[in-house]
């Protein structure tokens, strides 16, 4: 009886404990921006990331409909798919894309316009909260190496990781997407954007 009373008391313990602890952030990144390295201009996504580089043709005039890329419609797959009680990652909520982009450099960050219609501000060595309506996450951005990185973390700890990356002609971007969640790869997505 004396044995059980002392493990019930020690996994008291335990759980105060760990409810205690801090909870996890995000290490800062290097605000240096390295020489030479300039994300600026505007791109094209690669429909096929393998394929090679497509040359730009006739631009028909079209009613121009929202790519199912957009954030509209992403809110509105998440709220079908998901629901709104759901207990998953909401980190999810602040990736932007398009298919269109405009990278503005600045010597302290990164204006990114997304499809004209959104644009998104990174500032080099950044360590801030961000949100989007009622929810609110950590953002750190910075450099490193070649490599300019933003990671963005939910109240519960999943992460959203980018990645922007030049290739070593500069006509190519490379921006990597991912979710993790306890080193567990939620999501992942690579998109290979033109110069034009």
């Amino acid at each position: 009886m004396k044995s059980i009373c002392l493990t019930s008391i020690a996994a008291l313990g335990a759980l105060l404990i760990a409810g205690c602890a801090a909870p996890p952030e995000l290490l800062p990144r290097s605000a240096a921006n390295p020489a030479g390295m300039d994300l600026s201009g505007s791109w094209q996504l690669r429909e096929d990331a393998g394929a090679p580089r497509a040359r730009p043709g006739p631009q028909e005039e079209m009613i121009r409909i929202p790519p199912a890329t957009s954030r509209r419609r992403q809110q509105v797959v998440v709220r079908e798919s998901r629901g709104a009680s759901s207990k998953g990652p909401s980190v999810h909520l602040f990736i932007e894309s398009g298919k269109a982009l405009k990278i503005t450099q600045t010597p302290h960050g990164l204006f990114v316009s997304f499809d004209r219609a959104v644009v998104e501000e990174f500032t080099f060595g950044e360590n801030r909260i961000i949100s989007l309506g009622p929810i609110e996450a950590q953002r750190v951005s910075g450099w490193e190496g070649p490599v300019f990185v933003v990671e963005t973390m939910g109240k519960k700890g999943a992460t959203l990781t980018e990645t922007w990356t030049l290739d070593e002609g500069g006509d190519e971007l490379v921006r990597e997407i991912g979710i993790a969640d306890d080193d567990e790869r939620l999501y992942f997505r690579r998109e290979v954007f033109d110069r034009t």
